[in-house]
């Protein structure tokens, strides 16, 4: 199995312990990360000021897609190693040291006479920001102070309030994300597009092909019930 980085306090680590007890088996979302390398310090690129979602990963279609009820109790990014200029450099252009947060998604719902918006997500759900320089070069997982609600149907995607270098590029036609950019302007950069606020919609409207979200999610499926309940 890899070794990965646990970025936690030991009461965290304890109660990501109960909750796996208490909820059932672990599973991931994404998996894996082992065969990608992040684009720094060569040809170094970096995801900024943005909302993403992996929407293909080879055959598999929505990776990040729940299909159960659950609890997210941890994510993983894979980090390259920019140097010291193009660290300076992309701290300069998204305004701040690299951070990143974790976001809960689910498909927007038109009230009735509303055209359809397809793409569109309302975000439900946000972990804290966490700082990521200290972690250049390593694949940190971050475990949540609070398990996150989930759905079926529900997507789990990042954002990225300032600038991350949890990218990898080059890839085949089959790897393929979604950003919460404007449609029209889908190669701006320098817009702010990140998707943080609760109970906000958005609309994902940008495809990119031959790149991937460097991340995996960590959730604990409710468990079910060995018995169906007694009909009344």
């Amino acid at each position: 199995m890899r070794t990965k980085l646990l970025v936690a306090t030991v009461t965290i680590v304890a109660a990501l312990v109960v909750s796996a007890i208490a909820f059932g088996r672990v599973a991931e979302l994404g998996t894996t990360l082992d065969d990608q390398t992040a684009a720094c310090p060569d040809n170094c690129q970096a995801i900024g000021q943005v909302s993403g979602v992996q929407i293909q990963r080879g055959t598999r279609k929505l990776p990040y897609r729940l299909r159960s009820y659950g609890k997210v109790v941890a994510f993983t990014v894979k980090l390259g190693k920019p140097n010291a200029s193009q660290v300076q450099f992309f701290n300069k252009l998204f305004g701040g040291p690299p951070q990143i947060m974790m976001t809960v998604l689910r498909p927007y719902e038109r009230s009735k006479g509303e055209p359809k918006q397809p793409n569109k997500y309302v975000l439900v759900a946000a972990s804290p920001r966490y700082n990521l320089q200290e972690y250049f070069g390593t694949e940190p997982t971050f475990a949540l102070p609070r398990p996150l609600t989930i759905k079926p149907h529900y997507i789990v995607g990042i954002t990225v309030p300032t600038w991350a270098p949890a990218f990898a590029v080059n890839l085949g036609d089959d790897m393929q994300w979604r950003s919460s950019r404007d449609p029209k302007n889908c190669d701006d950069v320098r817009q702010d597009a990140g998707h943080d606020i609760v109970g906000s919609a958005r609309t994902y409207g940008c495809v990119y092909k031959t790149a991937r979200l460097l991340y995996t999610v960590t959730y604990i499926p409710d468990p079910k019930p060995a018995t169906p309940p007694a009909k009344k």
